[in-house]
């Protein structure tokens, strides 16, 4: 099921928002306006970049996705894009393009992202240019153009869907001699594992549209890899169960949800940590509603307002946000990474309930204009049981 989910990226499937050629020219459009002001600040002549053909800067400054060696330029002097790949170039399509670049006639300085390979950089030094780095591309990519935002919510849709077809079937689970059980397709019943779990969850993915990717996950933190014992181990109706859903849609976007489930929840503890949890998730909105705010900010206002609920500091708590699109974590991403309207971000919040289990939840949100509260992409509600979460 996941060995060919690269096969529909941006071609050969239904489509999930405006035409990949649209969504080309939307990014591109974003890059050259990031580019072109950079290259005037920093007196440069050109933007170039190379590496494989899937890497997500690559594909996000290409009008379509290119296979194996690409080298992708932003000429500032004549606001054009060139792109030279190995199936076209007789040589290294990095030198192919500094030659081309050359022959223009501009001289000065070429600026690359700080991880353009070596080679690529000694090439464009030998056609005469000097080289400096930039994170325009990286700039580019933190705001979201409308097609991608569009393409995002596809695969928010599908982890939204695995995440309701996991708490379908935990709603609808047996407890035998204190463990979870089901039926299976003959009609007998069987102990509901992680692994049964999470292939619930991935065949839900598939059904919405989606590729689950590799990264859907039941309790990360204690079945770390699949067909281990733990992963065959019978759920218990008392103990919290995470689900995590990081699928990729079929233009390459990923969505992003954690949730968090109790079939027999005693309340106490579990159930203050899930109020401190949810209420951290409302305080972030209110903060990027007041305009942009800065990872650091947001992810010390998520940790800040779970401990507010009487979490000390023995209590883990941890508070991620990054930014998501062609990558399942991407820019803003840096503490000092500012999130600016167009930007969608991840939340993530864990907080420890016991010794043995954590409490946690991630929703996906687009930042919109300062005063207007951030859109949060379609996901089912934070509660606690899988029924009450199916119900809403």
């Amino acid at each position: 099921m996941t060995g060919a989910d690269d096969r529909g990226i941006e071609h050969g499937l239904p489509a999930d928002g405006p035409s990949p050629s649209a969504l080309a020219r939307e990014r591109r459009e974003n890059a050259a306006d990031v580019l072109a002001s950079t290259l005037e600040t920093r007196d440069a002549t050109a933007f170039v970049h190379a590496g494989r053909g899937r890497e997500p800067s690559i594909r996000y400054c290409c009008e379509s996705m290119p296979h194996g060696r690409t080298a992708v330029a932003y000429d500032g002097t004549t606001d054009e894009w060139l792109v030279r790949s190995a199936d076209a170039s007789d040589g290294h399509p990095a030198a192919d393009l500094a030659a081309t670049l050359a022959d223009r006639g501009p001289e000065g300085t070429i600026l690359t992202p700080p991880h353009v390979p070596h080679d690529a950089a000694l090439y464009l030094e030998n056609a005469g240019f000097e080289v400096a780095s930039t994170e325009a591309i990286a700039r580019a990519r933190a705001t979201k153009t409308t097609g991608e935002c569009d393409r995002i919510a596809v695969a928010q849709r599908a982890a939204s869907a695995g995440i309701r077809r996991a708490a379908s079937v935990l709603a609808d689970a047996a407890i035998v001699d204190g463990r979870l059980a089901v039926e299976d397709g003959n009609g007998d019943t069987v102990p509901l594992t992680p692994a049964r779990l999470r292939i619930a969850i991935d065949e839900a993915i598939v059904g919405a549209g989606a590729f689950p990717a590799g990264n859907t996950a039941v309790n990360p933190e204690t079945v770390s890899h699949p067909d281990t014992d733990a992963d065959r181990e019978a759920l218990r109706p008392d103990e919290s169960i995470v689900l995590a859903a990081t699928p990729r849609g079929p233009s390459g976007y990923y969505g992003g949800l954690v949730r968090t489930l109790v079939v027999d929840s005693d309340g106490g503890r579990e159930r203050r940590v899930h109020v401190a949890v949810t209420q951290s998730f409302r305080s972030a909105r209110s903060l990027l509603t007041a305009g942009s705010a800065s990872v650091h900010t947001v992810a010390a206002d998520l940790e800040a307002e779970v401990r507010s609920f009487g979490l000390d500091d023995s209590d883990e708590v941890e508070a991620t946000v990054s930014g998501v699109g062609l990558e399942s974590c991407e820019g803003p991403i840096d503490g000092s990474d500012e999130i600016e309207p167009g930007a969608v971000v991840r939340l993530d919040v864990a907080a420890r309930v016991d010794e043995t289990s954590r409490l946690r939840i991630a929703d996906v949100v687009v930042v919109t204009d300062e005063g207007e509260r951030p859109d949060r992409l379609a996901a089912p509600a934070h509660s606690l049981s899988p029924a009450a979460l199916l119900e809403r």
